[in-house]
């Protein structure tokens, strides 16, 4: 059996799982940085799993939506769901069996995989990864066989079916491991709570890409629902919860998550302007060409109109975007002329501190500190060393 992280080949099947085999056992992580290893096991089990299901539906299927799925969500990813998971549950003593808050993070992964593939598709996103985005790997296969009718069509639609499939292998998954449990119910609770964020806030983003707006306090809402809450502030209570957490370590945990979140939704907004795709494995340019209401772009039109710098307002404005790539270059430049990368990289600090002193408000011991400042450097790209040493 190959190991994870299998890349996409051919027409979807390279995943590397044979669906008669068995996974390799593993052991719990010890830290946040060996949670992606660790989930990765539970990733393919449950995988091999579904495979094999698919194939008994049908064939077709199987090859060529159920397998890109599968080797979707082993292709990459920095497993940070999975690991503020791990967080909570150790944050709140890290009681009962340590493979539930790793079969959360699965299904996290998996719904992580179901978002960005309709976010692609919605995007018209090309390359995610750094490799052909499920969508445009569907249009690749429609031109290749001749298939009549539109491959834009076809791929879209089949792409949406394949983020479906995705979400219902994270239901399930996340269903299965909260009925075994006594905090089940909870469990579910979070987890509902957090799909309904997760759909608004994507929902809001394009809205607001829709009617141009430039209000700073959707901005931030749309950066709590879509990211703060999805990516770090929920993951932290779903782990905290399967350890049986009382109501001080839950909330100090939401407020930590909810700091490092937003920290992280405005280093992906520095990343979507001025990152290497090299390094994102996206294009750098997205989210400027679209003009989405990032609060990057909310901070760098604040500052324009507290200078009175009439020609970054005419850039970032929304008749700004409309052109070429020309006009992506000026909007960059206007962002670093009205200082607002700086800004926000300061925010970004101040937020990710905020986190630390949340976190150890709940009363997690010496070790549990230290593994989130080390999860939270990493989701946010600043250096916490000396925060993490006196925690």
């Amino acid at each position: 059996m190959l190991g994870p992280r299998a890349t996409r080949a051919g027409t979807g099947a390279g995943t590397g799982l044979d669906p008669g085999g068995d996974t390799d056992g593993g052991r719990a992580p010890r830290t946040v940085g060996e949670t992606a290893a660790a989930v990765d096991v539970v990733l393919e089990e449950h995988l091999h799993s579904r495979l094999r299901e698919a194939r008994r539906v049908d064939a077709v299927f199987a090859e060529e939506v159920a397998s890109r799925v599968a080797a979707f969500v082993l292709h990459g990813g920095k497993r940070l769901r999975t690991a503020f998971v791990w967080c909570g549950w150790l944050a709140a003593g890290g009681s009962g069996d340590p493979g539930t808050p790793l079969r959360i993070g699965a299904a996290l992964e998996l719904l992580q995989a179901c978002a960005l593939v309709h976010d692609d598709v919605m995007d018209e996103s090309p390359v995610r990864r750094g490799a052909p985005a499920v969508h445009a790997d569907f249009a690749r296969v429609h031109r290749a066989a001749g298939m009549s009718g539109s491959a834009a069509s076809y791929s879209a639609t089949a792409a949406v079916l394949a983020g479906d499939l995705a979400l219902a292998w994270a239901d399930d998954l996340l269903t299965e491991t909260a009925l075994a449990s006594p905090y089940g119910e909870q469990l579910h609770r979070e987890w509902q709570a957090m799909r309904g964020e997760m759909v608004a806030g994507q929902y809001l983003d394009m809205r607001a890409q829709a009617t141009g707006s430039s209000d700073p306090a959707q901005s931030r809402k749309i950066a709590t629902l879509k990211s703060a809450l999805y990516t770090v502030e929920r993951p932290l209570a779903l782990g905290a919860a399967m350890a049986g957490a009382d109501a001080r370590t839950m909330d100090g945990l939401r407020s930590a998550g909810r700091c490092a979140g937003l920290a992280f939704q405005l280093r992906d907004d520095l990343l979507g302007a001025f990152g290497d795709p090299a390094v994102t494995g996206k294009p750098a340019d997205e989210d400027l060409r679209a003009r989405k209401l990032t609060g990057l772009l909310a901070v760098a039109l604040r500052l324009a109109a507290e200078s009175g710098d009439s020609d970054a307002l005419a850039e970032l404005g929304p008749q700004g975007a409309a052109a070429g790539g020309g006009t992506v270059d000026r909007m960059r430049a206007a962002m670093e002329r009205t200082g607002a990368r700086a800004v926000v990289e300061d925010e970004i600090a101040s937020l990710s501190a905020s986190s630390l002193r949340h976190f150890a408000d709940t009363g997690a011991d010496a070790p549990a500190r230290r593994e989130f400042a080390v999860l939270v450097a990493r989701a946010v790209g600043t250096d916490l060393s000396r925060e993490g040493e006196g925690l």
